[in-house]
């Protein structure tokens, strides 16, 4: 085929929104843009975000990978694709006349819990988000727990972001430590009974009193060095009482 008639790829919103016909740009192979995405995915979530190549993908679909070029033209599309998908499908409850603060935990939430599902998705850059039907649909579910607040629209959009890049950051927190954890093969338990002869001889309470007394205090509250769960709910509080002061402000 001559560059003058080869079908032009498409662009990242034609195949989010699904607005151009599937594998135009060669044979049909008996695959979706969906399958494609949910594979890859599935790998994602097992392996993280890195292993999603197209060779690799195209290995676990049983296809040749020039086959995976006719739906989704590079890895960077296919993670905007992977991302859309996710906010399709995620939960969302119902805001209705629920007070304010519990509208945005209901946010914060419903995001901490797609990225603890799916936690490759929290280390894609928020710079340009995918506008594609999950991400649209995302947004308004999401703008509406801020309705009524007296913020005018570029507030309701800050105080979003604001609430969303705290749950991120948290979120990918929370995964290194899983990751940690797993790449150890010792659980808390574990590494503190192997270290712990160690750290009491060269933690000097003499040295440092404040880092050894709250260190010990937080270490026994939380039953180790750090609790994901804890840290979410003490941040999300935190958060909540910030947009608060800006919500009030005037």
């Amino acid at each position: 085929m001559s560059a003058a008639t080869e079908t032009p790829k498409p662009n990242l919103l034609e195949l989010l929104w699904r607005a151009g016909p599937e594998g135009s740009r060669g044979p049909r192979k008996g695959l979706t843009v969906d399958e494609v995405v949910a594979a890859a995915i599935e790998l994602a979530d097992a392996e993280g975000l890195e292993a999603v190549t197209v060779r690799r993908l195209a290995q676990e679909l049983g296809k040749a990978p020039m086959t995976l070029y006719t739906y989704v033209p590079g890895k960077s599309e296919l993670a905007a694709l992977m991302l859309d998908f996710l906010f399709r499908s995620m939960e969302r409850a119902d805001m209705g006349e629920r007070p304010w603060r519990e509208r945005l935990s209901l946010v914060a939430r419903e995001n901490y819990l797609l990225y603890r599902r799916h936690p490759w998705a929290a280390s894609v850059s928020p710079g340009r988000p995918p506008l594609g039907p999950g991400q649209c649909a995302k947004y308004e579910h999401e703008l509406r727990a801020f309705e009524g607040l007296g913020l005018d629209d570029v507030g309701m959009d800050d105080a979003l972001g604001y609430l969303l890049g705290f749950v991120r950051t948290t979120a990918r927190d929370a995964a290194s430590v899983d990751a940690e954890r797993a790449a150890s093969s010792m659980s808390d338990q574990e590494w503190w009974a192997r270290n712990g002869p160690l750290l009491a001889k060269v933690l000097d309470p003499e040295r440092f009193p404040t880092a050894v007394r709250v260190g010990e205090a937080a270490g026994e509250a939380h039953g180790g060095a750090y609790d994901a769960g804890h840290a979410f709910e003490f941040g999300l509080a935190r958060v909540l009482d910030g947009l608060e002061r800006f919500i009030k402000r005037d």
